[in-house]
């Protein structure tokens, strides 16, 4: 059984071996919580890579949000490149949910489109953790939805022997019971072909390999990995699992349990619901029917109201969950139940689902609780269930590896805050270092970016308006210096490493609420912990709870900080990082400075073409311009990559497989872009 072996050149540091020794005695000793008090720099994911290597238990990593769980994903599979690194994250570019709104008597179906590169992910962790030890999956929140019962995951998974003797028919039923398409032509992930006795299956979760199975009469003649475009054999195999292509997999008798039990529930509702017998109809015929997870109660055999089974019910008993931002994610956990409760009673009510699709749902707090093993929450600022939780087993990772102390913290007079940081910015800009400004609202952010460029500040706003992909270029453009200086209001926050900013500015931070709470105004000071020389502003006429509990925090972790670089001769230095350049070599060619004028985000004119729905074959690759394009809109994002599919496909055919593979790794290019920016 392979063990997790952990790959770096770093040595713990700092607060990182206290750190690490305590949390792997307190979780050796059976506590259940544990909390690991992390600043800016600290290298908290380090210390985790650290305490899973230690214990040798799989491991779930919980991230608030998909931009923080492709960065752990990135940096985790780069600790462990021998292990099962796996991402798990919702599988929607985009999705408009069911709903019913009564007030104007308006029923909105259900949109969506799947990514399947993370559909694929998916898969590959859910296989991952059935033929393994060594897991380490980074899933975001969407990992407490339901997902299916593993027992039929991992009971209707086809096994395959070479010498073994095996019905050719009976192997292609098997195949189809767990979803897959039979196709001679259009040979995809989650599909098989059939010719004479060879047998060629693309399971759901390989990105670059199928599986070739030679008969000879009953009997499994080869069973070998092959290349799914060439064909060529990669290497030939003993034995193979091949899992389902969905998560909502029952056996055929639990199928037919489940269209009983949905017949008597529609008796019920009859007069409101008799057109859902379609879909009871094409479950007895194929196993399956759109919004099955509808269904999930009674495929499961579950009671009403009990909950369902999500990704944490694949994990083995003994397995670690590390909540990072646990500030942000378990208040996250906690408010996912209500909102999608609430939906769906409306939808029950007024007769568009049966009330048994109110138990597809995501675990309640306490039922995601007692899903838990053992916890450690990762935050520079846990929050109090967290510290209570978690009682004495409060570990700091305060003194950083590279010395860097927490930046000194300025309060100044909110008149003319605006004409002071303008002072700052160029000031700084002299000397090419980088500012950060956070407002209070995105008219503000957009009118300060107007009235700074106006008096010759290089400078663009930030806020929830722009695409993932948008953003990636702005904070990639700040570092680079392309501008000096980046407005924005809640984004400044939590995961943004930018170690050329030198300054912090806070806008009216006397205005208590969320966005200038001690947790707010902590994890937006500390984007300045980075530098040697980062310095942060409060622009306030009085200063209060909020700000005192801030700045006191900040200024013991400076007394601790100073106390230990005094004791051992460290001299702080700035990090020292290379922009991780999410566009390159991904993108062929420089994104273009974006217009940004009030009213339309900070996207602008970045491209004068029109984004093409229909692809074109582009050897060198898309161009940045029409990326850009095609990322604002997901939906055309997905046509085009349909459209270079369709054409690799056409191109195999003919047997130009040069051009059919030089499409396919511009697939994987455009996908592999796609999950960093999500």
């Amino acid at each position: 059984m392979p063990a997790f072996r952990m790959v770096s050149d770093m040595t713990p540091a700092g607060d990182q071996p206290q750190a690490i020794e305590s949390v792997c005695a307190w979780l050796g000793e059976g506590r259940r919580h544990a909390t690991i008090l992390g600043v800016t720099g600290s290298g908290k994911t380090f210390t985790m890579a650290r305490v899973v290597e230690r214990l040798q238990r799989p491991a779930l990593v919980l991230a608030p949000n998909k931009i923080l769980a492709a960065q752990l994903y990135a940096e985790f599979k780069a600790f462990f490149p021998d292990n099962a690194v796996e991402y798990f994250v919702s599988y929607y570019d985009y999705f408009q949910p069911e709903a019913y709104v009564p007030t104007t008597d308006t029923y909105i179906e259900k949109d969506a489109t799947i990514n399947e590169a993370i559909d694929r992910m998916r898969n590959s962790a859910t296989r991952s953790l059935m033929e393994r030890r060594d897991v380490l999956i980074v899933a975001s929140i969407s990992c407490i939805y339901g997902l299916g019962s593993p027992e039929n995951y991992k009971e209707l998974s086809v096994r395959i022997r070479r010498g073994e003797r095996v019905a050719r028919d009976a192997l292609l039923r098997s195949l189809a019971q767990i979803q897959y398409r039979r196709d001679n032509f259009e040979f995809a992930p989650g599909r098989f072909r059939v010719r004479g006795d060879v047998i060629e299956i693309f399971p759901v979760y390989e990105e670059r390999n199928a599986i070739r199975i030679e008969l000879f009469g009953d009997e499994v003649d080869v069973l070998a990995v092959v290349d799914p475009l060439r064909g060529d054999v990669v290497r030939e195999l003993d034995e193979i699992t091949v899992y389902p292509t969905t998560h909502y997999v029952a056996p055929q008798d639990r199928v037919q349990a489940a269209c009983e039990s949905i017949e008597v529930e529609l008796e019920v509702c009859l007069a409101d619901l008799d057109a859902k017998r379609h879909d009871v109809e094409l479950m007895r015929a194929t196993g399956t029917c759109p919004g099955i997870e509808n269904y999930s109660r009674h495929l499961d055999g579950r009671a009403p109201g009990q909950p369902p089974e999500t990704l944490i019910n694949y994990f083995p008993s003994d397995f670690l969950l590390f909540v990072d931002e646990s500030h942000v994610a378990i208040p996250q956990a906690g408010g996912m139940w209500r909102g999608d409760r609430a939906r769906k009673e409306t939808l029950v009510r007024y007769g568009f689902r049966l009330p048994s699709a109110i138990d597809n749902r995501p675990l309640t707090f306490d039922e995601f609780v007692d899903l838990q093993n053992q916890t450690v929450f990762v935050s520079a600022t846990p929050g109090a269930w967290e510290i209570e939780k978690s009682g004495e087993c409060v570990t700091e990772l305060v003194v950083r590896p590279t010395g860097l102390v927490d930046p000194p913290v300025e309060v100044r007079p909110a008149q003319g805050q605006v004409d002071d940081v303008l002072a700052e910015v160029r000031a700084r800009a002299a000397r090419h270092e980088r500012v950060l400004v956070t407002t209070l609202t995105k008219r503000m952010a957009e009118e300060l970016t107007d009235y700074y460029r106006d008096v010759g500040v290089r400078v663009r706003y930030l806020h929830a308006d722009i695409d993932s992909l948008e953003r990636t270029a702005l904070i990639r453009d700040l570092r680079l210096g392309v501008f000096d200086c980046l407005i924005g209001i809640n984004l400044l926050r939590e995961g943004l490493d930018l170690p050329e900013v030198t300054l912090v500015a806070v806008l009216d931070a006397d205005r208590e609420g969320y966005l200038r709470s001690k947790t707010s105004l902590i994890q937006t000071c500390g984007r300045a912990a980075r530098n040697v020389d980062g310095r942060v502003i409060l622009y306030a006429d009085k200063v209060t709870d909020s700000m005192k509990g801030a700045m006191g925090e900040m200024e013991r972790r400076r007394t601790r900080q100073f106390a230990h670089n005094e004791a051992h001769g460290i001299v702080p230095r700035t990090v020292i990082k290379a922009v991780r350049d999410l566009l390159q070599p991904l993108m062929a060619e420089e994104v273009a400075e974006p217009k940004m004028g009030r009213g339309k985000g900070g996207r602008g004119a970045r491209g004068k073409a029109a984004a093409k729905t229909e692809a074109t074959p582009v050897p060198a690759g898309t161009s940045a311009d029409l990326l850009v394009e095609l990322f604002a809109d997901r939906k055309k994002l997905a046509q085009h990559v349909a459209g270079l599919r369709k054409q690799m496909v056409e191109a195999a055919k003919a047997l130009e497989f040069e051009t059919a593979a030089r499409l396919r790794d511009e697939i994987f290019r455009i996908e592999k872009l796609e999950l960093e920016l999500l």
